[in-house]
């Protein structure tokens, strides 16, 4: 199954492309090859009485499932479009077969039922009766021989066999596993592992163990991978030697084990992982990769893995993508699906995992989301000067500007704007005021986060957009902005004639914070960065002014270079304000600090200031590493292009999921993570997921959140998360070059 959108990004194919995003905590450089893109395609249905002989497959992609004795196959699926299970009358005597088991068989699918074992393929000339009364467990040999088994009894059938060999089991039958390396049957009972030899006829026992639940033949390392309650272990097929149990997996109740190529399968009783060569685990669970927790059968076509679950199928799709495809499938999926007014929004959902139910919702932050998106864009034409982008830059930056003219304060932005009547079905609608235009609402409050994402954004257009109107703009907003900040002794001022909550950068509100309480340095970081801006590309000396004032008279940039490990809890002598906002980490703080960085740094009045801000900034990386987050890193390189874990920030690109949809998943459970002790930063693990594994979260949100329930109802745009990183890498040369 391949995915249509990838079509779109073909033109860039005869590119070679670099990034220099090589070693950890490096430079260097990384050619954009195409890796292993994942995605899930989902067949809900209540499925019941699963086992390792419920699903098959062949060579050309068909699937089937049993059910009862009923044969199913997956229908009307797409990406991100759930489809549905349907009885498969293909063959019409199959409706009339009492099949109890299906397999894979060179490439084709073998059934057994109460008579016989046969198949559709090769015309049908493959059928071999049986003598057993109720048999379900079927596997095929080397040479069309099979050995077949009701859990009490085993018999080894092959096409002109004269005298039926039936044997009977020493213990219950669970599984039968062929070895075309030994040409041998392995069968496995809950306590024991017997080897099955046809030549000889005699079923010997080789093995005790506890509580068996798979296996599964491994060719590359000639071993059996079996599965238990509590784990696996291998078991060599010549010496005999078995290792020990291992159950640090991200779940250990196995139901079922495969193995393809060099890659073991396991499926749980909390979804499936794969032990990939490299020794890491991929963890499918829930409903971005499957649509029930248990899967009891696993089956494998040319780019799929199929994971059989209580709950239906899971298709785990691979395709071959770059990162420059995979931009290319963001960028239009964002226009698409996430351009509310020309804001950057989230899709709400009405019915989970639905993109057809999704309503275009309006948020506290439309100005920052569209702020990060738009820079995205800005620096999407810079390098490749995409009339798309362009076409998006002007309906954004309209979009941005309209906030400051929908309402009557001069030079406030509005947080957002919704046309009228609308206000109770709105995010906080006590926030919401009538414009002076009948037509529309606006969002008031506005707070610091949206005032520098503002400022980020227009800096990056005025700066790199070679577009006359869209640098005049930029810079018409940046002054309106800053005037407005100034002209109110370093506040915003609402429509009600009072600062908003957290539009502060006046010195009695900032240093009255002790110097561990993080919004004292950003505050002060952002403030500077903001004015820096606004002279860079006004030159108008009030802004210049006002940041020597405030770092040489107020402390500004004494609380600007405070070291990141400062900052924590605040003491119990201090008021209940400060001790509420340093409970934690913040790290919406983290994302306003980046944004800021770009004026901060880029628009320094001179080289020593410079000089000091990229200590400043590196400081502040040094905490955020654990993350892995790629936005960090590659804002670092703008300072530190040698060193800025480039490793780090492709794994993040490359992982991220292609859907969006805010599904619940959970972690906590898993057994192949160290836990760490409750802690100021939240870091709940030695070693952060990737983010194909956890919730779908922004740049201002704690990565190493293990848990998250939101049931599918929400997606969020690329434009942020994933295409912001990117075409900053690209831009500023650390990321994908042509």
């Amino acid at each position: 199954m391949k995915l249509h959108f990838y079509a779109m990004a073909l033109s860039f194919s005869g590119l070679v492309q670099l990034t220099a995003l090589g070693q950890s905590g490096s430079g260097g450089q990384h050619i954009d090859k195409a890796f292993v893109q994942e995605h899930a395609i989902l067949y809900p249905g209540n499925l019941q009485n699963l086992g390792p002989y419920s699903l098959g497959s062949n060579e050309v992609g068909n699937i089937q499932i049993l059910h009862g004795n009923t044969l199913l196959k997956p229908a009307s699926a797409q990406f991100q479009v759930w489809g549905k299970l349907v009885e498969d009358k293909s063959y019409l005597p199959m409706a009339d077969k009492n099949i109890q088991a299906i397999n894979g068989y060179q490439g084709e699918l073998v059934y057994l039922d109460d008579e016989a074992v046969f198949s559709n393929a090769w015309a049908g000339s493959l059928f071999i009766r049986h003598e057993l009364p109720t048999p379900h467990i079927l596997e095929g040999g080397s040479n069309f021989d099979f050995l077949i088994s009701d859990g009490k009894q085993i018999q080894y059938l092959q096409e002109g066999l004269e005298q039926a060999v039936v044997l009977s089991a020493p213990q219950e039958i669970l599984e039968i596993e062929f070895d075309p390396i030994q040409e041998k049957f392995w069968v496995l009972s809950r306590e024991r592992l017997f080897r099955f030899d046809p030549l000889n006829k005699e079923l010997r026992e080789m093995l005790d163990g506890k509580d068996l639940r798979s296996m599964s033949f491994h060719a590359e390392n000639n071993e059996l991978i079996l599965g238990t309650a509590e784990g696996y272990f291998t078991y060599d097929a010549l010496s005999g030697k078995r290792s020990d149990l291992n159950s640090r997996l991200p779940w250990n109740e196995i139901l079922v084990v495969e193995s393809q190529d060099d890659e073991l399968w396991f499926g749980t009783t909390k979804g499936a992982f794969v032990l990939l060569p490299s020794g890491e685990f991929n963890y499918y669970y829930l409903e971005r990769w499957i649509p029930g927790e248990q899967v009891y059968d696993i089956a494998f076509g040319e780019n799929e893995i199929y994971l059989l679950t209580d709950q239906g199928l899971g298709t785990i799709v691979r395709e071959k993508m770059t990162l420059e495809e995979k931009a290319a499938f963001f960028d239009e999926y964002t226009r698409k699906n996430h351009i509310r007014n020309g804001f950057n929004a989230t899709l709400e959902l009405s019915e989970p995992g639905k993109l057809e139910s999704g309503k275009l919702d309006d948020s506290d932050n439309d100005g920052l989301w569209t702020s990060m998106y738009l820079a995205s864009q800005g620096f999407r034409y810079a390098v490749t000067k995409s009339p798309e982008a362009m076409a998006q830059i002007r309906q954004s930056l309209l979009a941005m500007e309209r906030l400051f003219t929908i309402n009557p304060v001069a030079g406030f932005p509005s947080r957002s704007f919704e046309r009228s009547g609308y206000i109770e079905q709105l995010s906080d609608p006590d926030r919401w005021q009538h414009a002076p235009d009948p037509e529309w609402d606006w969002k008031a409050t506005t707070s610091s986060d949206e005032a520098i994402g503002h400022i980020f954004v227009y800096g990056v257009l005025a700066e790199i957009v070679e577009d006359d109107w869209v640098k005049s703009k930029s810079i018409e907003l940046i002054d309106t902005l800053m005037s407005h900040i100034l002209s109110h002794d370093l506040y915003l001022y609402d429509y009600d004639g009072k600062p908003t909550q957290w539009g502060k950068w006046n010195p009695d509100y900032v240093n009255n914070f002790p110097p561990e309480v993080g919004d004292r340095k950003l505050n002060s970081s952002n403030i500077i960065g903001m004015l820096q801006t606004a002279y860079h590309f006004t030159g108008k000396e009030k802004y210049k002014e006002k940041a020597f004032e405030l770092m040489d008279e107020f402390g500004y940039m004494e609380n600007l270079m405070r070291p990141m490990a400062v900052i924590g809890q605040a003491g119990e002598e201090s008021d209940s304000y400060s001790q509420m906002l340093s409970e934690a980490w913040n790290h919406s703080d983290d994302e306003m600090y980046f944004v800021g960085y770009w004026g901060l740094y880029r628009y320094a009045f001179n080289p020593e200031l410079k000089r000091k801000y990229k200590e400043a900034i590196l400081d502040h990386w040094q905490a955020e590493r654990p993350e892995k987050d790629a936005l960090w890193n590659i804002m670092t390189a703008m300072v530190q292009p040698e060193k800025f874990d480039l490793e780090e920030s492709i794994w993040f690109l490359q992982k991220h999921p292609l859907d969006l949809i805010h599904w619940n998943v959970k972690n906590s459970h898993r057994k192949d993570i160290e836990l760490l002790d409750q802690n100021f930063r939240r870091q709940s693990t030695t070693q952060v997921l990737p983010p194909s594994e956890t919730r779908i979260a922004r740049h201002n949100a704690n990565r190493f959140t293990l848990d998250s329930e939101r049931g599918g109802r929400s997606a969020y745009s690329p434009g942020d998360i994933w295409l912001l990183p990117y075409w900053m890498g690209r831009y500023l040369g650390v990321g994908v070059i042509e």
